[in-house]
């Protein structure tokens, strides 16, 4: 089973926010996921990015994939560069 960290898109026409989530990639974007490991608001000023490290750290270290997006929230928070040092 391929698995991916992506984004949920959630929040009313116009104001979304987004919660990250570990889903197999065969299902739609806002559909079934297998868990919510965080959040990110673009809304908000400075944008806001929540992530449970510890659940991220272990879908990364069981081969999901993250999504550009994901990927690029991931890095600002420091997560994988962490799973970097792990690997190594």
């Amino acid at each position: 089973m391929a698995t991916k960290i992506r984004l949920r898109r959630m929040g009313a026409k116009k104001q979304p926010f987004y919660r990250i989530v570990v889903a197999d990639a065969r299902s739609p974007r806002d559909g079934r996921f297998i868990e919510e490991i965080g959040y990110y608001d673009p809304n908000t000023t400075p944008a806001t990015i929540k992530i449970d490290e510890e659940k991220a750290l272990k879908w990364l270290r069981n081969g999901a994939k993250p999504s550009d997006t994901a990927r690029s929230l991931l890095q600002k928070q420091g997560i994988l560069a962490k799973f970097a040092e792990t690997r190594k």
